[in-house]
């Protein structure tokens, strides 16, 4: 790995991400499929919703802009698509469904935002850009899963339109833990600040910091 990182450090990567206020919070699909390691979950999961509940109460008690994602298709699966080609699971992803609703420990609030898609990324074909530009986000909190998928692609959209993403490690969780971790080196190289929950609530806390 020391090579590996080497070899980023000298092409250019991994630059210090500041994190600049006002800040946002996006939780992606914490819902129950993904909770349950017989539907879609495993791996750190678990551990990763029960860090996001403190996460969740400290964005809420900061007046923080907070958005949740879920996956839900069509009861008769008129938009199927690429996604639930390669996972046909996918599509029993409904609006009713139980494995579609977020985790009762995170269930959202009023006044906060919930995307309903069928892609990977949160922004993608939704109105959260709109959403975060309105309340006038720059830096926004990422936690959710899978690591490796939805999160990361939510990630590098976040980044694509000028908001500055912040990874919490122990926030994310994936099924298995080779891609998670993975996926938070790539981040961290290229798209995102990543580190723990609880380093970054403290950097918020003093205005700002380094990432």
């Amino acid at each position: 790995m020391n090579s590996e990182l080497d070899t980023y450090a000298r092409q250019g990567f991994g630059a210090d991400l500041p994190l600049k206020p006002p800040y946002g919070l996006l939780i992606v699909d914490f819902v129950n499929g993904f909770a349950d390691p017989a539907v879609f979950g495993g791996g750190n999961i678990p551990a990763a919703i029960d860090r996001t509940v403190g996460l969740l109460r400290a964005a809420r008690e900061r007046g923080w802009a907070v958005a949740h994602s879920r996956i839900v298709y069509a009861d008769d699966g008129a938009d199927h698509n690429i996604f639930s080609l390669k996972v046909p699971a996918m599509l029993t992803l409904k609006e009713r469904e139980h494995r579609s609703a977020i985790v009762p420990e995170l269930a959202p609030a009023a006044g906060e935002l919930v995307v309903r898609k069928t892609v990977p990324s949160a922004f993608f074909g939704t109105p959260l850009t709109q959403w975060l530009t309105q309340r006038g986000v720059q830096t926004l909190l990422v936690a959710g899963a899978v690591t490796s998928g939805c999160v990361r692609a939510s990630v590098v959209d976040a980044m694509s339109w000028g908001f500055r993403p912040v990874v919490l490690s122990d926030c994310v969780g994936d099924r298995a833990i080779a891609p998670h971790d993975a996926s938070l080196f790539d981040m961290a190289q290229k798209y995102a600040a990543v580190m723990t929950r609880d380093e970054a609530l403290a950097l918020a806390a003093d205005g700002g910091g380094r990432g």
